[in-house]
């Protein structure tokens, strides 16, 4: 687990630096895309990880990767602030807001999706179990009626 971590945090710290080069050779906020998408990933996947209560890195090691990433967070509003359009940052975290309310929206959906054919998948059982108990107090009944028909012609 602290290898994982310690592995998203570089590559959410490396991101960072890709994104700073960039700019600082001349580049625009546009070209970083890539870059800016590998680290709000890495720093999603953090967050994740953090939130989970079967993490086994200590709490203490989840605080100092998420402030780490805080950091570099800090670094790239400066970026966005200066260095793109006006307005560019609080456009930037009303997209951030909008993206994660569609993920998360996703994820209902999928848990959704996974109960409800749950619940199917328990209802098709539960029809097989009745079909067959309801076949088998026929087979019950109907060798009952044999054996009571072959016990009065003896």
């Amino acid at each position: 687990m602290i290898f994982e971590a310690i592995a998203v945090v570089t590559t959410a710290n490396t991101a960072i630096g890709a994104v700073k080069e960039l700019l600082n050779n001349g580049k625009d906020i546009t070209d970083c895309a890539a870059q800016l998408g590998k680290y709000f990933d890495a720093k999603a996947q953090i967050q994740k990880k953090a939130g989970t209560s079967t993490s086994s890195g200590s709490d203490l090691e989840m605080f100092l990767h998420l402030e780490k990433l805080k950091q570099a967070e800090i670094e790239l509003k400066d970026i966005l602030i200066y260095q793109g359009r006006g307005g560019l940052y609080q456009e930037f975290l009303r997209y951030q807001a909008l993206q994660k309310q569609k993920r998360d929206e996703a994820q209902e959906a999928q848990t959704k999706a996974k109960i409800k054919r749950q619940k199917r998948n328990a209802d098709i059982v539960k029809s097989v179990v009745i079909v067959f108990m309801c076949l088998l107090g026929l087979g019950a009944v109907g060798g009952f009626v044999y054996w009571l028909s072959t016990l009065r012609a003896v």
